[in-house]
């Protein structure tokens, strides 16, 4: 094995040369010095050296000859080593004397114009022998993980008997056991791959061994033709067109059989992941046709270097090579991982490397990474005191080079792109549960709020306090993270175009309200229910709302919920409730407004403790009587109702046959389901009418000239993907619209990209990448995709779950849908992250998600004004309230139930008009609600330039420093990462429109056309 890289060379260590070795003549120039025949004093040996000005810019290529030939001179085509030494001369200065084998043949590139200066030309049993000879040492090489990086004729060379062997290690990589790659641009420039070349421009790119296929193809005709092609070109034009053209060939393709021309058309395969390796080279059948006949053509090489050496060798021309040093990633060659910060320029880039970087980092606290334009966050679980003011000033208008990766540097790159393109912008951040997404949301909206300070300090306050209230009520804890989102925010932040933010707006999608009524065994429901529990016990006003100070509520009792002082006496809870309220007060909510939103919790929290009881009737028909008054009266209390009229809608229902009302009673089945109807009813539009509220009190009042100069920056926390041991409707709608941010992610990223590139002519390579378009097709294809089949279900009366599975099962036909044997009413999903088994127990009740007329019309009866707005109106196609930019109550009277009384103006005729409108179960169901609220989402995204934040998990256990590789492994994986860095790596991944472009460089090209 080699040395390991890094360990620098102490040159008075070794030996002075005047001791052993005599010059006897000189024999030429190399790259950093002469090259003289040398004779050895003790043995009368002949050698060759190489004298060396011992001088800081080459100590890395004389470091890397040193230790190549040390390990590796033992090959019988690698030129033989015999030592380092160094000559002190206070003179003429120290000097290093490489010396080596002596190879009186000369190079094959004096051999082949030798032949062509007398008219002939080499055959092709002799070019096959040279290149079987130069591949057999290059396979030395590689398999002891070093790269030549500067192969061609003049490093060839021929011993008098015949001999092939390599020269000139002085821009050779030496690899690790896991960095097979190389980001230098080195070499001579006519034999030079095109990775290679491109190192010259693109940090992120990388090439690996088989750039010496590449240069051996080259040489290939160079033995054919006396030349490389474009050899005519000055070396830096040569460079341009390299990458351009198409791979070379010989000049005269005809005159040479197609043995020839297919082994330099394998070599010069352009892309090198599908170039062969010099051990596959070593197949083919232009080289094994010298299997057998090695004696006869080393025999035949030695004379003809008798003949030709001198007649090529008078005029050799030189080509110089190339090294460009990268001032800020040639530190990778020899420094440890630590100092990659973009995943791209990783010299290998595969699985276990990535893994690797990102394991070493997330030990030391180092959590950001990018992997081109996009910001990869691992969660760190604890706090790393990464967000100080100090912080936030170095990344405001600071280059990406100048500090490290940062969350903060997403915010600032969003930032000003908006004002140098005067365009939107959006910011995505994705990953499964528990990865901390919302963390980083708040830390994008903290950083964008410091961005576009505005005058009006209390705005700022305002929009920096948005993020805490809607998730307290839309976030709860689950099995995996104790503050999950529940629901899809995208929170848009306003401002002028020239960047004092204006204001915000949020859009919130598919809160998941069955999580009122149940709660999966380790989970809890959402936040504010027990932020209000304990902060009302605290301020003793648990009485004056109806909640229970001996026994928890029905839909707050589980495992973690055994007794109510567990609630009540929770500091963290108490805080919140402070917060919260604070929260209220700052963006700008009434005192009568938070009482009616405690006031309708405290309700949802009553209704769930009502409880039924069977009663048989004469008819022999069952019927539901409630057996616990006193949470009857509690409940119409709060909701300001009459208690009685409450116990008939939630007891029985009315159905109109031919125009007579008849009402029927409900069973107690039904009357359960009619309470938890209403909760998940009140609570889901009680949320929207806090986002509403929200949206009004931070909307930025446009100039009568309209507000089209305004420029947004949103940005998404959704949801992440879930895979628990039991998975239900809220899980597959979750990861449907995880699927939908996926498949965002891969147009942008990649199809996009490479469309791009096609249209313009670029040469890029194709990226193959998990595209997940027809998982979707799947899911939301009308008529027959899956959520097209749940809605037809629905709407059949005896439709049960397991008739809903079988009709998946019999009209789904795709690899990615399965039924698993032997369990029941389950159905599996191939998703883009992995394999679920969902079990459809309540499928259709959750999708039909539908609330009885009659408790409709019971609560647009309320005397609280916020209760009557939220059942007023039907919802929208998204399952939210509409939006009304009317926030006063004007008087107006309506008669229902033989009661007069106060409604909001607007609710009039539309109040009677669309009470069975809301509740139709042709259009509302959870899955149109899913449907056009994925429409809208991907609606408003697709208006601004996106930026990606992909959020990794490191453990499950929520450990700090604890590195879980597979469980990261799976992610990069499913989220693309690799194939995120090699399409970043090879493409142009930062473009700005040629309008754009001209309008900023405009005087560079009429500087440059003059």
């Amino acid at each position: 094995m080699l040395p390991i890289i890094g360990k620098t060379i102490i040159f008075d260590n070794f030996p002075d040369p005047s001791d052993t070795w005599e010059i006897t003549e000189t024999i030429g120039k190399g790259t950093y010095g002469k090259v003289f025949k040398v004779l050895n004093k003790k043995n009368g040996q002949k050698a060759a050296v190489k004298i060396l000005d011992p001088i800081h810019d080459i100590d890395e290529e004389i470091e890397a000859e040193y230790n190549i030939l040390k390990a590796l001179s033992d090959h019988p085509n690698v030129v033989r080593f015999y030592g380092m030494y160094f000559k002190k001369d206070k003179i003429n200065g120290d000097k290093l004397w490489l010396v080596l084998e002596l190879c009186n043949g000369g190079s094959v590139t004096d051999l082949v114009k030798g032949f062509l200066k007398k008219g002939k030309r080499m055959s092709e049993p002799i070019i096959a022998y040279i290149l079987r000879e130069a591949l057999l040492g290059l396979q030395h090489l590689h398999n002891n993980k070093t790269i030549h990086r500067d192969i061609k004729g003049n490093n060839i060379l021929l011993t008098i008997e015949g001999g092939v062997k390599l020269v000139d290690f002085g821009v050779s990589a030496q690899l690790t056991s896991t960095w097979h790659r190389r980001n230098t641009s080195v070499g001579t420039p006519f034999w030079m791959a095109p990775e290679v070349i491109a190192c010259e421009q693109q940090l992120d790119t990388t090439y690996d061994a088989r750039c010496d296929t590449w240069s051996l193809g080259i040489t290939a005709i160079e033995l054919g033709d006396g030349d490389p092609p474009l050899a005519d070109l000055h070396p830096m034009r040569a460079l341009f067109k390299i990458p351009r053209n198409p791979p070379p060939k010989l000049r005269q393709p005809e005159i040479w059989s197609a043995e020839f021309n297919d082994f330099i058309s394998k070599c010069l395969t352009k892309d090198y992941e599908k170039r062969p390796t010099v051990s596959d080279l070593l197949q083919h059948k232009f080289i094994t046709q010298v299997e057998g006949k090695d004696a006869m053509l080393q025999k035949q090489l030695t004379e003809f270097i008798g003949i030709y050496q001198c007649t090529g060798g008078s005029e050799k021309a030189r080509h110089e090579r190339l090294y460009t040093k990268k001032s800020n990633f040639s530190r990778s060659l020899i420094s440890s991982l630590k100092d990659v910060d973009d995943l791209a320029t990783l010299e290998v880039l595969d699985e276990n490397t990535v893994s690797e970087q990102l394991e070493k980092c997330y030990s030391r606290d180092q959590i950001y990474f990018y992997v081109g334009d996009i910001l990869i966050a691992l969660n760190p679980f604890q706090s790393l005191g990464l967000y100080s003011t100090e912080h936030s000033k170095l990344y405001i208008g600071a280059k990406r080079t100048a500090n490290p990766p940062h969350i903060f540097a997403m915010a600032d790159l969003g930032y000003q792109s908006m004002i140098t393109y005067n365009s939107d912008q959006c910011i995505v951040i994705s990953g499964e549960s528990g990865a901390g997404k919302t963390e980083s949301a708040h830390l994008l909206v903290q950083q964008l709020t410091v961005l576009g300070k505005a005058n009006n300090k209390t705005l700022q306050e305002k929009i920096l306090q948005v993020n805490n209230l809607v998730e307290a009520f839309g976030n709860a804890c689950t099995v995996i993270n104790d503050n999950s989102s529940r629901f899809g925010k995208y929170l848009e932040m306003k401002f002028t175009p020239s960047g004092a933010v204006v204001g915000a707006q949020i859009s919130e999608y598919l809160l998941e309200k069955s999580r009122v009524i149940h709660q999966a065994i380790g989970e809890k429901n959402f936040h504010i229910f027990y932020y209000i529990y304990a902060g009302l016990a605290e301020k003793k006003k648990l009485a004056h709302y109806k909640l229970p100070e001996n026994k928890p509520p029905r839909y707050l009792q589980n495992d973690h919920i055994r007794t109510v002082q567990d609630v009540m006496n929770n500091s963290f809870y108490k805080s919140q409730y402070e917060l919260i309220e604070q929260c209220f007060r700052v963006i700008g909510f009434t005192m009568e407004q938070l009482g009616s939103v405690y006031s309708i919790l405290a309700a949802i929290l009553n209704v769930g403790n009502i409880e039924f009881s069977s009663v048989a009737t004469e008819h022999q028909i069952d019927k539901s009587h409630i057996s616990n008054h006193a949470a009857l009266e509690n409940s119409a209390s709060l909701l300001c109702i009459q208690a009685d009229e409450l116990q008939e809608a939630l007891t029985s229902h009315c159905v109109v046959t031919r125009g007579e009302t008849i009402i029927r009673p409900n069973t107690v089945e039904k009357a359960t389901d009619v309470r938890d109807a209403t909760a998940k009813t009140l609570y889901g539009r009680l949320f929207s009418w806090i986002v509403n509220c929200i949206n009004s009190l931070l909307k930025h009042n446009a100039s009568p000239s309209g507000n089209d100069d305004e420029l947004s920056i949103g940005i998404l926390d959704i949801f992440g993907f879930e895979n628990f041991k039991k998975n239900s409707f809220e899980q597959l709608c979750i990861n449907i619209a995880n699927e939908q941010i996926q498949f965002y992610f891969n147009q942008h990223v990649f199809a996009w990209e490479q469309n791009e590139y096609l249209n313009e002519d670029v040469d890029a390579r194709v990226i193959e990448y998990e595209d997940n378009r027809p998982l979707l097709d799947m899911f939301l294809q009308k008529p027959m995709g899956l959520l097209s089949l749940l809605d037809e279900e629905c709407r059949f009366p005896k439709a049960t779950d397991q008739t809903l599975v079988e009709k998946f099962e019999g009209n789904l036909k795709s690899q990615y849908f399965w039924r698993p044997k032997r369990m029941e009413l389950s159905f599996g999903i191939h998703h883009y992250a992995g394999k679920v088994i969902y079990n459809a127990s309540g499928f259709l009740a959750k999708n039909r998600d539908t609330l009885p007329t009659d408790i409709v019309l019971l609560l647009r009866s309320s005397e609280n004004s916020v209760i009557r707005q939220l059942v007023s109106h039907p919802l929208t196609k998204t399952g939210n309230l509409p939006y009304s930019k009317t926030k006063n109550i004007i008087n107006y009277q309506m008669r229902t139930s033989e009661k007069s009384v106060n409604l909001t103006k607007g609710e009039t005729g539309e109040a009677t008009r669309h009470a069975r409108e809301t509740t139709n179960m042709k259009t509302q169901t959870v899955a149109s609600y899913f449907r056009y609220s994925l429409m809208d989402l991907l609606s408003k995204m697709v208006v601004g330039q996106p930026h990606f934040v992909r959020c990794i998990k490191p453990n499950n256990e929520r450990q700090a420093r604890k590195y879980d590789k597979e469980k990261v492994l799976l992610q990069l994986r499913y989220t693309g990462i690799l194939e995120t860095a090699r399409i970043r790596r090879l493409g142009y991944s930062h473009r700005i429109l040629f309008a754009n472009f001209i309008k900023r460089c405009s005087l560079s090209i009429i500087m440059w056309n003059s």
